[in-house]
């Protein structure tokens, strides 16, 4: 068998890496391939996708590895791949162009360019033969280098004029808000309308259901303010539903990427860190909300996955596990009703089986089970005859033994690049898991991950770097990555009371400034020192992450309620100001820009606490606010015992750090204090108020 080596062996990227010994004559994205194109007037074929992606897989192995099909692409055109994780700039211009020419988007993302890079037509997965009204890959390669040798001039129109779409399509320009106070009202009657009364979530896309965590912030948001209970409702039945489906891991713990089908039973199974971020979010807000013990034990086993499965050795947070293994998408998380027996006996197996809803005629390919959860804990205690405390610990046994089985079998691929801005999400989660849940162990982890990300990304000049993998920093952050970790950083300040994360979320945001500023509009999503493209985007979209924009009107309103002088209320603001249509329009695609849409509308309330740690009230004080559902509020703390360093004393206790030796509180509302409280139950009435 011939072996084949290509210009991706030198990369880094787990994904490139997967192609480098395709036969395929691939570049990676840069000057050289463009220069090739121009040189040899070829066009170009940009393919994008992303080391855990299943379809991606499968049309490696259909095309690319195929020698015909490669012979061909080598001959008539210069072939790029690009990792859309680490170039998330290059794959949103592209897919915006596949949107453009009126086609559903995905990966892997093939699109056909001009030498210039100009996208003038393209697809997802295409099929090695002819089906299902699809074109073989084969075919669409031969049809397209026809179109380029006898008729470029209408490839060279079709260039031009996507070209202006995608160049006006990115122009956004800030506008005084208007009637923004219906636009919460509007996006809850949105996610009324899509929402599935009978198996949760919402039926947005035509196939596939995606958890949708920041919606259902969002709405616990809205049930605060509003008291509606149909709010809660959605949220809480459609976190119980996919905590019962195949979606979630029973075994092992974390969350798929989506589910196939509207019951959250059969999952893509490749399972990413951001959404696992995002998910612990919402459960642990749910909890706080709710109180109820199945949503403080979900967010703990996701966090244990993440800690055990996705966390390197420096402590930083690797990206993702592929879908498939052995060449088969989900084998490792499915079993057949024997496996069951064999490893559990019959004491524990019948009740393992039902409880995961195990049978012998399965409910995935070829008579396996994913494991799910079909019946409440009220049924098997009924049906067994057992205590639930019995129930519990026999599950608890099965479980460790499954788990210990299919840890021996042949792992999914681990993507084990480190990327900033999904780092700086689960930073976020374990930040938050350890406040609520008092857990100094999930502070230790989120502090460990940050201080790699200050330590191994940036560059000598001080620039923040988008990822890093096996000792390499590389590519320039984009502004989802520098305002996702300065989130992160104002989480580890609420849950350590070390300022030194609040001044380095504000250098990161003053580096957003410096590097992302549209003085006319919303932040752009690449800095001023980028390579030039096609457009420069400026997106708002909270697609399967909150958009760097999103986080930034948030981080902004943070630090301009901290005290921070200078133009952070009007940055945020600017921001609302430029996607003010789409908020209107489609509110439930902005839901996370809502969260400072909300702060807007309605001022949080800065919470000042001043005092030793070891007084009572003042214990008592940080453990209300820290573990009650208050979305609208600004905590700060400080024990002035600890003879502080003025330089990082926040500004808001600069007038108070001597104003008083007596623990005290103050609630700041519209720029007025109120008078000191002394009291953890008088701070916690004058909350509720």
């Amino acid at each position: 068998m011939t072996s084949y080596s290509n210009r991706l062996i030198h990369e880094k990227s787990p994904y490139l890496l997967q192609h480098s010994h395709n036969p395929v004559d691939w570049f990676p994205w840069g000057p050289d391939a463009f220069d090739k194109a121009r040189l040899e007037q070829k066009p170009l074929l940009i393919s994008i996708g992303y080391a855990t992606c299943h379809w991606c897989h499968v049309m490696e192995r259909e095309s690319f590895e195929n020698p015909q099909v490669a012979q061909f692409m080598n001959a008539h055109f210069v072939a790029i791949k690009v990792d859309r994780e680490e170039r998330p700039d290059v794959d949103k211009i592209y897919m915006d162009a596949l949107h453009a020419f009126q086609q559903q988007g995905g990966w892997p993302l093939n699109m056909f360019a001009t030498s210039e890079g100009i996208p003038f037509t393209g697809g997802t997965y295409f099929p090695p033969k002819d089906s299902y009204g699809r074109k073989s890959f084969l075919s669409v390669l031969e049809y397209i280098h026809q179109i380029w040798s006898n008729d470029r001039d209408q490839i060279y129109q079709s260039a031009q004029s996507i070209t202006a779409f995608l160049q006006q399509n990115a122009q956004l320009k800030s506008t005084p808000l208007q009637d923004a106070e219906e636009i919460p009202e509007k996006t809850f009657k949105t996610f009324v309308q899509a929402f599935d009364r009978e198996d949760g979530g919402f039926q947005f896309q035509a196939n596939n259901k995606f958890p949708p965590s920041m919606g259902l912030m969002t709405l616990l948001r809205y049930h605060h303010r509003t008291h509606h209970p149909g709010a809660l409702e959605m949220v809480e039945t459609t976190l119980h539903k996919m905590l019962a489906g195949g979606i979630y891991d029973q075994l092992g713990g974390g969350l798929s990427r989506y589910s196939t089908d509207y019951q959250w039973m059969v999952p893509h199974f490749e399972k990413m860190l951001y959404d696992n971020a995002l998910f612990v979010w919402s459960l642990l807000e749910t909890w706080q909300v709710t109180r109820h013990d199945s949503y403080r034990e979900r967010a703990e086993d996701v966090l244990t996955y993440i800690e055990r499965d996705l966390r390197s050795p420096d402590g930083a947070f690797y990206s993702a596990e592929d879908a498939d293994s052995e060449g088969v998408e989900g084998k490792f998380y499915v079993w057949s009703q024997q496996e069951f027996r064999n490893l559990l006996g019959p004491e524990l197996s019948p009740q393992a089986e039902a409880w995961w809803g195990i049978s012998s005629h399965g409910n995935f390919e070829h008579q396996l089970n994913i494991p799910h959860r079909p019946v409440a804990e009220e049924a098997m205690l009924q049906k067994f005859s057992i205590s639930r405390d019995t129930l519990r610990e026999n599950m608890r046994k099965a479980r460790a033994v499954l788990l210990e089985s299919r840890s021996r079998r042949p792992r999914p691929l681990l993507d084990d690049k480190i990327l900033v801005s999904w780092n700086g999400l689960m930073i976020s989660a374990f930040a938050r898991a350890s406040r609520i849940f008092e857990n100094e162990n999930y502070a230790q982890i989120a502090r460990q991950a940050a201080e790699f990300i200050f330590s191994n990304m940036f560059d000598t000049e001080g620039r923040l770097l988008r990822r890093h993998r096996e000792g390499e920093g590389r590519f320039h952050a984009y502004l989802c990555d520098h305002t996702h970790l300065a989130m992160a950083c104002l989480d580890l300040y609420e849950t350590t009371y070390e300022s030194q994360w609040v001044f380095r979320a504000k250098a990161l945001m003053d580096q957003v400034n410096t590097l992302f500023r549209n003085e006319e509009g919303p932040y752009y999503d690449t800095g001023h020192d980028a390579e030039t493209v096609i457009c420069r985007s400026m997106e708002g979209y909270d697609g399967v992450e909150p958009s760097g924009n999103s986080m930034a009107a948030l981080v902004f309103l943070k630090l301009h309620y901290l005290g921070f002088e200078g133009t952070y209320r009007e940055d945020s603001l600017r921001i609302l100001e430029g996607f003010q249509q789409h908020l209107h329009q489609g509110g439930a695609s902005f839901a996370a820009m809502q969260w400072a849409l909300d702060w807007h509308l309605f001022p949080p309330t800065q919470v000042v606490i001043l005092g030793n740690r070891h007084d009572p009230e003042i214990q008592a004080m940080l453990s209300h606010i820290r573990q009650g559902f208050y979305p609208a509020i600004i905590p700060a703390y400080l024990d002035p015992t600890f003879a502080p360093d003025l330089k990082l004393v926040l500004p808001v206790f600069e007038e108070r750090v001597t104003e008083t030796q007596q623990s005290s509180a103050w609630l700041c509302r519209d720029q007025m204090c109120g008078l000191p409280i002394h009291l953890a139950e008088e701070l916690k009435i004058q909350l509720e108020t």
